[in-house]
Order: structure tokens, then sequence, then C-alpha cells
């Protein structure tokens, strides 16, 4: 795997307004991820996952979102002080694309796919010229026309990869409506829509939520043949702690708008770290053992609890977890958790 890091988030502070007062809702989050990675960001609902995905994005709800500070580098150019005409024109729909949760409400119902995808082709293709770029800054899209050379060009490329997700005969499925197919071929759909502008990374906000669990299986090992034959990189958001098993490299796991451990797929089920984590793991489904509960309630993000935001619900805490937000600590190659009193190898049952 490629070490060049592609994404690097640095102290990254999200609040919303809300009639309670401002919600903490990310707080001075850290998440890198690498060239041809698939980064897992983990977590109950709630945590901070989706907004820090649409932080990355630059589509976070206005005016209620307010970033406090931090930086989001992609290649190394923070997205958050970018000119945003610039990063709409060249960043978000073709660098970065997005595979949504909620595949149908994604789609126009009442327009053909096929005019739906060529749609997006028209303005994000690999192929669209720096002229055409230019162009768009000037001209309304409605005036601009798809060039019929790059048009024969960009739907030889829809059908090549509408036949890649398996998509029974692309070129009769381009003229059905989103309704005409089942829920994993509309997913399907999203997938071939995320990877057609070939994007150096894909956030993936939960994709097969909606999913029965055998379609499920199938969209992962789809996704990850993608990813591992195109070396893109992928942020996969989930709470299913099975799905980021089974797809990704590296895990971050997310509490209350922090990030608390982040490790190599194995070493976080294998070796967790941080006492969140080992809570969360031992509230899954385990036949040799009884599932324990977490305990306690998630915190109300207009009243954040100080240091730790895990504290309240942590047996290990102490007066300065209490006090103050751990610093980050290497405890292996890879393996970083937020923690003053991380766990020993091997105490976690």
């Amino acid at each position: 795997m490629n070490t060049t890091e592609l994404l690097d988030i640095q102290d990254l502070v999200v609040g919303f307004a809300t009639d309670r007062g401002v919600a903490a809702v990310l707080d001075h989050v850290n998440l890198t991820i690498r060239q041809g990675e698939v980064m897992g960001l983990v977590g109950e609902s709630g945590c901070g996952k989706t907004t820090l995905a649409r932080a990355i994005l630059g589509v976070l709800p206005q005016p209620a979102a307010k970033i406090g500070g931090g930086r989001v580098l992609f290649q190394g150019e923070d997205l958050l002080t970018v000119d945003p005409v610039s990063v709409n024109r060249l960043v978000r729909g073709r660098k970065i694309t997005f595979i949504p949760q909620d595949p149908y409400g994604a789609f126009n119902p009442l327009f053909r796919v096929g005019t739906q995808i060529m749609e997006l082709m028209k303005w994000n293709s690999p192929r669209v010229t720096a002229q055409e770029l230019e162009t768009s800054t000037r001209v309304p899209a409605l005036l601009q026309r798809y060039p019929r050379d790059r048009y024969r060009a960009d739907k030889a490329a829809v059908i090549d990869i509408l036949n890649s997700v398996q998509i029974p005969e692309p070129e009769k499925a381009m003229e059905k409506l989103p309704h005409e197919f089942s829920g994993g071929q509309r997913q399907r759909l999203m997938i071939a829509m995320a990877f057609l502008p070939q994007p150096d990374l894909i956030i993936a906000d939960e994709p097969t939520t909606a999913l029965d669990v055998t379609i499920q299986a199938q969209i992962l090992r789809l996704l990850r043949d993608m990813v591992s034959r195109q070396n893109i990189s992928v942020l996969f958001t989930t709470h299913d702690m099975g799905t980021a098993h089974e797809i990704c490299d590296h895990i971050t796991v997310m509490y209350a708008g922090q990030e608390m451990e982040t490790a190599p797929t194995t070493r976080f089920f294998a070796q967790p770290a941080h006492p969140y984590t080992v809570r969360l793991l031992e509230s899954l489904p385990n036949r040799d053992r009884e599932i324990r509960e977490i305990g306690g309630e998630i915190p109300v993000l207009t009243e954040v609890p100080s240091g730790c935001r895990f504290h309240p619900r942590c047996s290990v805490a102490s007066d300065v977890c209490r006090r103050d937000r751990p610093d980050e600590v290497l405890v292996a190659d890879g393996h970083a958790v937020r923690c003053h009193h991380p766990v020993e190898p091997g105490a976690a049952s």
C-alpha cells in the first residue's frame, strides 16, 4: 500500500447553532487517510461521523454549522481556505466523490437513470478539458453543450463500469427509471457514479445500511475489488463493526465528536487500547461470552463534559480524564490512542 498521505484532518472543530446553544459536534478531530487505503470511521449514532464527512466535502448545512478551527488538507491544500468556487469546480464531485446511505433518495424519480448519469459525466467526466472547465465559470449550465466526441467516450465508459458493477444489460438499464431497480442495484449504480470521475477519494456514508445482509456482502466485495483495482482511497463511515472488519484497512473510532483510537483493522479488533473501544467491542454479540452494555448515556452535545468526553461512562476515569483531553499516544506501529489510562495488551477480555 502507498504510504502517501492523501487526506490529513488536523484539529477540526465544528459546531451547530441550536435552540439550546451551540452543539460541539466535532472537537479537535484528527484523521489521516493514505493513498489506496480504506479508512473506517465507526461509532454510535450521533458521534460525528457524517458531520466529518460533510466537512470534508464542504457541504455542511448553512447557516447552522460553523467551523471553529482546524485544517482539512487534501493533496496538500487546505479545503477550508481554498476558494469555494475552485473546490466546487475541481474537487467536489471530481477528486472527491460520495456514496450516500439512501440510493433511492439520491436519484430523481422522474428521469431515466442514464440521463442522470450522463448529466453527471457532462460536468465531472475525467475527459473534461481545461477549456471546458474555464467555460463553465462564465456560461450558464443550461447553455453549455455536451461535446459530441466526449459524449460518446463518456457513454462507453458508463456502459463499461455498469458491467463492472454487475448491472444486467447496461444499455437497457440506462433507459429505466430509478424505481425499476432493486435496492442493491441502485446502490451499485451509486458506486458506479462515484467511480466514474476517477476520483482520488470516495466518501461512503454507511452505504449498506438499508440493504439486507446478503446484498451487503455483495456490495462490500464489489467496493473492495474496485478500490483495489483503481488504487482509490475510501472514507467508510459505519456503525456496523462487522462491515468495518470486512472492508477496512484501518479503523478510527469516534465518541461524542472526539476521535478515540486509530489502528490497523486486525489489531483494532484483537488489541483495543481505549476503554471505550473495549466496551464497544464487548457490546457485540459473541457466542463465547455474555453481551456487556456500555452503561450510561451519550452526552448532550450542547452540554459536553470537559476533558475526555467518555469519562462519565468510563470505569478507569481519573481527575486528569475529567480535566484534560488526552494527547495522542502511539502504542504500536499505526496504532494511536487518546487515553490517559490505555488498556494494556491482553488486558481486554
